[in-house]
């Protein structure tokens, strides 16, 4: 079968942290809906989206991988995605291509980082609950349910219940069996929460059910019900076990029946134009209209060359079709329409809006662009997906010469595939800097330069973005004249230098009056300044939280150039900002630690003698602490190494960025006296 309407799809990204088991629940899913003829194993090595040999020799999912299954009429397309906090970025980039964010939970584990990372990344998205591996020993439902409606609301209710041995689940929704036994609450109380949860939002529904006393078909329900996933009114918890069985028929069963299809679901945000001037715009789900699609993932497959994988949000696609890349102007014909399973790919003769497909071998397709075969959709794309900052640095070199060009070729399809690894270069020791979410991060991109283009290299200790500011207002004015014979060279700039907001970046401003520094010379003197912050002037750092107002200057009629004034702007900004009294920032991390509760004082201690500052804990689950820490970057190499011999393993390490501070005075004044006597070491700027 192939989808012949909107309304038989369901789009759904199963996320969660790693090892709650979604791999495995996509093969019971894919071996009941008779798609596979028995459900593969992790350890095996044998499923169906975890097809990578690194993904089989790590035991863990490295990449998103869509597949699709037939049950009962609906096409339900799953995209299984990277659990390890450390590629939240892979995971997070399927959201705009479903409208269910399906969050998985280990039912012994409880609510772990990723869950509250997915959780909070997915709203504005339909969203459900998958408690995976019920039948797991030590699985406490009473407190796993309270902690899910803490944390997550009130409106996480469940659909289903677990029997008290997690050997099957009954349903509380579509045919309550109200004598079953549970593990916890009862089928009728559940049932009438759920039916209460979902008439508030029909007060034709809600008077029928309350005053007149009728009980409501699920067919009454289903509109209503589905508005309350749209606006976040409810978060239906399902309960399964992926290894034995139990729950997963049942959960097919939701998918088709209670999953939004794409008419249902929350509308993608298309704007159209660029910066400011970008417009909100609607895409409609008809098939006679333009064609439209979102490229949200990118893979590179030494077979097929570079794979885009597409939402269809409106129109049609066949391999006929003739598609334009965002503004581009020559298209690109299909020719080869596929259905992804896993590594396999199917062709199709027709995708109708809603679905998800793929094509390959185009080179010019890009994560993020929109394909449409109208110039009416020019310049169309999606609002941005937020991304965890890219925090944790390595520099890389390569031990072979020759190999300098393909580490670079192969680093710019990494960063096609993965929106969190960010790849620069330091002029200063002239050597590539990647950096990307943590140590685990990075090592998976080592390896993957390793095995998928064979690249040995050779790295550095992660390197720190200082950054540099200022502290009050200051001005200054430098004349740049060189006389050598014939025309010389003259520029003279004011300026002033204002402090800013911290993270509020750079502002320029002009307030020359009277023509003393021309017209066609103010993108020289712009040109200048932005040298100056890029190559700082205390510690060599860039500088940011600071607005330049340029105030006056002269210029001469023969020997005014834009040299000149690039060389006065540069000049007059340094001398600015050492009269502003600059300041050295470090950059911050926000540190999540899940440790036992008897290693909580180890660990903090830890963190204290790395100059870190506890904001918070919690306690996630029975016998565990998460300890919430701010600690300088600078004071995090070798924490990881160091977390897993205090915790021999057992732990959980999440890095986000935390903006900057200003760095002690003793490692502020080491770093301006290395920048002085050209010995400053750091390569990361």
């Amino acid at each position: 079968m192939t989808p012949s309407s909107v309304h038989d799809i369901r789009n759904l990204a199963l996320l969660g942290h790693a090892g709650s088991g979604k791999t495995s629940l996509v093969e019971a899913l894919l071996a009941a809906a008779g798609e596979i003829g028995a459900a593969g194993s992790v350890e095996r090595g044998d499923t169906v989206s975890d097809f990578d040999p690194q993904e089989k020799a790590m035991g863990h999912s490295l990449h998103a991988a869509l597949v699709h299954l037939e049950a009962a009429g609906h096409w339900i397309n799953l995209l299984d995605t990277p659990g390890l906090p450390d590629l939240a970025g892979r995971a997070l980039l399927t959201l705009p291509a479903v409208d269910t964010a399906a969050v998985v939970i280990n039912a012994a584990a409880g609510i772990e980082s990723g869950t509250r990372r997915m959780m909070t990344a997915a709203k504005g998205k339909c969203r459900m609950l998958v408690v995976n591996k019920i039948d797991a020993a030590g699985a406490d439902f009473p407190a796993l349910m309270d902690s899910i409606t803490t944390t997550f609301g009130r409106e996480c209710l469940p659909i289903n219940l677990p029997s008290p041995d997690g050997s099957r689940v009954v349903d509380c929704f579509f045919s309550p069996d109200t004598s079953a036994s549970t593990a916890f609450s009862s089928v009728g109380a559940a049932h009438d929460t759920i039916v209460d949860q979902i008439v508030e939002l029909d007060e034709a529904l809600m008077a029928q059910y309350l005053e007149q006393g009728e009980s409501l078909d699920p067919e009454q329900l289903h509109a209503p019900f589905e508005q309350a996933l749209r606006e976040g009114h409810l978060i239906p918890v399902c309960f399964v076990s992926a290894r034995s069985g139990a729950g997963v028929r049942e959960l097919l069963d939701i998918l088709g029946k209670l999953a939004p299809d794409p008419t249902e679901g929350n509308p993608p945000a298309f704007l159209k134009g660029e910066g400011s001037a970008a417009e909100p715009v609607a895409v409609a789900l008809d098939p006679e209209r333009h064609a439209v699609a979102h490229v949200f993932q990118i893979a590179n497959d030494p077979y097929r060359g570079k794979l885009g994988l597409f939402r269809i949000h409106q129109g049609e696609i066949t391999p006929s079709s003739q598609l334009f890349i965002g503004d581009g102007r020559k298209p690109f014909k299909v020719a080869h329409l596929l259905r992804m399973q896993g590594r396999n790919a199917v062709e199709t003769t027709r995708a109708v809006p809603g679905d998800l497909c793929a094509v390959a071998r185009v080179d010019e397709i890009q994560r993020d662009a929109v394909l449409h075969d109208s110039h009416d959709e020019d310049y169309y794309h999606l609002v941005p997906t937020a991304y965890p900052q890219p925090v944790f640095g390595l520099a890389l070199m390569t031990r072979k010469p020759a190999d300098e060009q393909k580490l670079s070729e192969a680093l710019a399809r990494l960063i096609e595939e993965d929106p969190c690894l960010e790849v620069s270069f330091d002029p200063r020791h002239r050597r590539t800097v990647v950096r990307g979410l943590g140590e685990q991060h990075l090592k998976i991109v080592l390896e993957e330069l390793a095995t998928r283009w064979s690249l040995q290299l050779d790295t550095a200790a992660p390197s720190i973005p200082y950054r540099e500011t200022i502290s009050v207002v200051a001005e200054a004015r430098y004349r740049h004249k060189k006389q050598s014979g014939g025309a010389g060279q003259f520029g003279e700039v004011a300026l002033r230098v204002e402090p800013l907001p911290r993270g509020a970046g750079i502002e320029l401003a002009d307030e020359v009056k009277g023509g003393t520094i021309p017209t066609n010379y103010m993108p020289a003197v712009e040109k200048g300044v932005r040298q100056a912050l890029a190559e700082g002037a205390l510690a060599g750092f860039p500088i940011q939280d600071i607005r330049v107002v340029v105030t006056d200057g002269k210029h001469h009629a023969v020997d005014s150039n834009e040299v000149s004034f690039i060389t006065a702007g540069r000049h007059a900004l340094i001398e600015a900002v050492l009269a502003a009294r600059p300041l050295v920032l470090e950059p911050l991390l926000d540190v999540q630690v899940k440790v036992a509760d008897a290693l909580f004082g180890e660990v903090s201690a830890e963190l204290a003698g790395r100059r870190g500052r506890l904001t918070a804990t919690d306690s996630p689950a029975p016998g565990w602490t998460l300890i919430s820490a701010r600690v300088p970057m600078a004071g995090l190499e070798g924490f990881e190494s160091r977390l897993k011999a205090i915790c021999a393993g057992e732990s959980e390490f999440v890095l986000e960025a935390g903006g900057h501070e200003p760095a002690p005075q003793d490692v502020q004044s080491d770093l301006a006296r290395e920048y002085a006597s050209g010995t400053n070491g750091n390569g990361a700027h």
